[in-house]
């Protein structure tokens, strides 16, 4: 699993309920602040068409599982410490919070739309879902800011000889975050601004840090609780708010997904995740065969839970993940058996990416690769594309 997942919110709209749906681990879920004190780790998956039906094949996946030609490919969902507003000065759990939260690649931010939680996760009516989306780019931007100033101050205050560069003491103090100088350099650019910090203001640094944030820790909205009719029309507001156009915003519904897993498991219904319907299998009681048409009725509606789709999301839109099948020109199978992996790589990888990826004594020695679908030799600077199959011809 190279890639994490971070859950993030504030207290008490379902985060907790959204991880035990996603993975159906059991971690404390409550309708107070701070359910969740240290992150829980869980197994999620992401949905990819499998390939081994075009070559007349049945998978043997070494991990995660292959359901009628859809593959289940693992990846890390961090249920992260509870937030309030001021996480960034360290109130609540905030220190916590933000580390916990540097060990992920992107984040699914899970909002109660249904305003039925204030900002400090209490009880209320009437609040809007936007302050929350707010708060919590502002915290990440103040963070990114005062690592960014620091930055700053190190390049004005150390010597330089002629080739001094701004973006490579700030990659330095920002690698946490998973940059590099190219990427900073091109941030600084793009925004106009001058590779000399000595002539930006005030405005201009905010501005830097929420672009770096933005390149660095994409955010997904879950609009959680869409099953309320308040939700419903908070998310349609949000939706045509133009002031949300640079996020993807999913409805969902944690706890239906939740009650329909339990469901499947019971053997009451056959449900896959991320499916838009199910069918009844077993003999439901009154009660369980009114809470199944009303979710049946979500569904419907929205084309699913929104938990599938909120972790797809952000794995294939906001990072641009592509998956990738090792495989074997001639048909031939290992003994442990055939397509047992599946590879999530970003967009853009080409052969020698993948190599090294599986393992970094197959990138060293790689010769070539072969496109399984044709037969063709692929160099290491090809470019793959999703659900690429491909052979690795090493050395090694």
């Amino acid at each position: 699993m190279s890639y994490a997942i971070g859950l993030v919110g504030k207290p008490s709209v379902g985060k907790s309920t959204f991880f035990n749906a996603a993975t159906m681990n059991d971690v404390p879920e409550g309708a107070y602040p701070f359910t969740t004190i240290d992150p829980s780790v869980g197994e999620a998956y992401a949905r990819v068409d499998c390939a081994a039906p075009e070559f007349g094949e049945t998978c043997t996946p070494s991990v995660g599982y292959c359901d009628d030609g859809t593959r289940f490919v693992p990846v890390q969902l961090v249920d992260v410490a509870g937030l309030i507003p001021g996480a960034h000065e360290g109130k609540g759990l905030g220190n916590q919070f933000l580390s916990d939260l540097n060990e992920t690649d992107v984040l699914v931010h899970v909002v109660d739309f249904s305003g039925k939680t204030d900002s400090e996760g209490e009880p209320t009516e009437g609040h809007d879902p936007r302050d929350d989306i707010d708060f919590l780019e502002a915290e990440l931007d103040q963070w990114y800011l005062e690592i960014l100033e620091k930055g700053i101050e190190r390049f004005e205050t150390k010597y330089h000889g002629a080739d001094a560069a701004i973006e490579a003491d700030l990659a330095e103090q920002m690698s946490a975050f998973r940059t590099n100088e190219d990427e900073i350099k091109q941030v600084i650019l793009s925004l106009g601004l001058e590779l000399d910090p000595g002539t930006w203001d005030g405005t201009d640094r905010e501005s830097l840090a929420r672009e770096i944030r933005k390149r660095t820790k994409p955010i997904v909205i879950a609009a959680n609780k869409i099953d309320d009719p308040a939700a419903a029309a908070n998310f349609e507001a949000v939706r045509n708010d133009p002031d949300y156009d640079h996020l993807t915003v999913v409805p969902a519904s944690a706890h239906a997904e939740k009650a329909l897993k339990a469901a499947d498991e019971a053997g009451t219904i056959d449900y896959r995740p991320g499916d838009d319907d199910f069918d009844v299998t077993g003999e439901p009681s009154d009660e369980q065969a009114e809470g199944l048409e009303r979710i049946g009725d979500l569904l419907a509606e929205y084309g699913g839970t929104g938990v599938q789709a909120s972790l797809e999301t952000a794995l294939f839109d906001a990072l641009d993940l592509i998956a990738v099948f090792p495989g074997s020109d001639d048909g031939s199978t290992s003994e442990k058996g055939t397509f047992r992996d599946c590879f999530l790589l970003p967009e853009g990888s080409t052969t020698a990416d993948f190599a090294h990826h599986i393992h970094s004594d197959l990138g060293d020695g790689l010769l070539h690769g072969i496109d399984c679908r044709s037969s063709r030799q692929i160099g290491g600077s090809h470019e793959l594309d999703d659900r690429d199959v491909v052979e690795l011809v090493t050395t090694n």
